[in-house]
């Protein structure tokens, strides 16, 4: 891990989630494949950092479903089928566009106009080809339209899920191309839900996360083939 990474994260707990976020990466770019073993000692070596905050980065990856814990191995890549993920982003692909939906009609002004900054900022990134800021903004984008439903018990299933595919859907935006598609399709779902267009709404956040879907498997070969 290089210097200024480290001096980002600064604190024990930064420096377990920008493990976490590399460790997930490298899990769906295939570094380490299904069911391979997690060894603390092996990974604070590669990220240059102590073991403690590797294993914490291990109980991160653990609660979202991307790392399992097995007797006398320790921590293994989980084992997920490609069609596990095709059932997650049709699940989300759902529960997205009806959060949406009911967005279009319940967003307060100010989170219209949240709404409306991100998307602007979003156009800076793909100008800077920064895929991490657009990643970022990509997540707030999200969540303020899922907020926006104003429903607790499908804000709480949706971020349920989300916890289980973030690194699946980060990882489509190392394309440039898919970071420009994936802006396109925020214009028009963005457009729609200041335009209190409900059917609209739901029709594009739903292709959106199919879209995204397909994105990632190009990306993630080893997660494509289990």
């Amino acid at each position: 891990m290089d210097a200024a990474l480290k001096s980002q994260a600064r604190s024990r707990g930064g420096l377990a989630d920008e493990v976490s976020r590399k460790l997930a990466d490298d899990i769906a770019l295939g570094v380490f494949l299904p069911g391979e073993r997690l060894d603390e000692t092996t990974l604070a070596m590669r990220f240059q950092v102590s073991r403690t905050p590797v294993r914490e980065a291990l109980k991160q990856l653990a609660s979202t479903g991307l790392v399992a814990n097995r007797p006398n191995r320790g921590s293994v890549v989980a084992e997920m089928t490609s069609e596990q993920l095709d059932q997650m982003f049709e699940v989300i692909g759902e529960l997205e566009a009806t959060c949406a939906r009911h967005a279009a009609v319940r967003m307060r002004d100010a989170e219209r106009q949240r709404l409306s900054e991100l998307h602007a900022q979003s156009r800076l990134a793909i100008q800077n080809e920064d895929a991490d800021a657009y990643d970022v903004i990509n997540r707030d984008l999200h969540n303020v339209i899922i907020r926006g439903c104003h429903n607790p018990v499908l804000i709480d299933m949706v971020v349920g899920l989300h916890h289980k595919i973030s690194t699946f859907r980060r990882t489509q935006f190392r394309n440039i191309a898919r970071m420009s598609a994936s802006y396109e399709e925020h214009s028009v779902i963005v457009e729609a839900l200041l335009a209190r267009d409900v059917v609209t709404c739901y029709r594009e956040m739903r292709g959106h996360l199919l879209s995204a879907r397909s994105a990632a498997a190009r990306v993630t070969p080893s997660w494509s083939t289990v």
